[in-house]
């Protein structure tokens, strides 16, 4: 048992949905067997139906004329992503980094917010304004229009590597959330508390800088918690599947 109990959201009705959508290849379900995940987790029937009707509304989701729910184009990139943090793919690191400098501006806060949340997401670390910079150990995954707004080099940095890593993505406190959540993932018992854990799992994951590791500190989580995660996974791929063999639910 962890000592100290990992900082997990609650389950609402939309973070379920959406969790158990993104985990699906393809993204999409009947309305009847995701009510039926919803109060498998705890959730209300009602709940779960409303958040439905709320998503469409809100261009999360789309449904189709046989009631069934499929995650809208901007959430279904989102699930590339989680794809990608979830079975990243780095090459050999030579020592290089790339630096992506800014060269058009934001047009106002919200731009400029959602432009660095991109680059965030691209797992660049901010070195100064307009400037950001990782090692080259991966591809470099910019949607079009971030791409066309930085202009990209290539070079090696006098500050030593490892003191460069550590100030711009932190990896022991990145190290020590994914030792807390895999403790508790070990704790959880009921499966909307394990499935909870499990979607902070993956949001966790999305912000793993996926350094090289000779620049990672010892005993470095990040492999474990994939694994762990990967597990929960096809544990809950067994619950799902009692929930289809059951009498689904009218669609409404």
């Amino acid at each position: 048992m962890s000592g100290t109990p990992a900082r997990v959201r609650a389950l609402t009705a939309r973070s379920a949905i959406l969790s158990v959508l993104l985990g699906s290849h393809p993204a999409q379900a009947p309305a009847g067997w995701i009510v039926r995940v919803g109060t498998g987790l705890g959730l209300q029937e009602s709940a779960v139906r409303a958040a439905l009707t709320r998503m469409v509304a809100a261009g999360d989701l789309e449904r189709g004329a046989d009631a069934t729910y499929r995650l809208s184009e901007r959430l279904a990139e989102r699930q590339r992503r989680q794809d990608r943090a979830i079975s990243p793919d780095p090459r050999v690191w030579e020592g290089g980094w790339i630096l992506a400098i800014v060269t058009v501006g934001a047009a106002d806060s919200t731009d400029r917010a959602a432009f660095r949340e991109t680059l965030r997401l691209a797992r660049f670390g901010e070195l100064r304004e307009g400037v950001w910079c990782r090692p080259d150990n991966i591809a470099v995954e910019l949607p079009g229009a971030a791409r066309q707004r930085v202009s990209l080099f290539t070079g090696q940095p006098e500050e030593p590597a490892i003191t460069l890593a550590d100030r711009l993505f932190a990896p022991v406190r990145w190290a020590e959330r994914a030792r807390e959540l895999l403790a508790a993932l070990g704790d959880a018992e009921a499966m909307g508390t394990r499935f909870a854990v499990a979607a902070a799992t993956v949001r966790h994951l999305l912000d793993d800088p996926v350094l090289p590791p000779e620049l990672l500190p010892a005993d470095w989580p990040g492999q474990l918690i994939r694994e762990r995660y990967e597990m929960f996974v096809t544990e809950f791929q067994g619950f799902a599947a009692n929930l289809i063999e059951t009498k689904p639910l009218p669609a409404r």
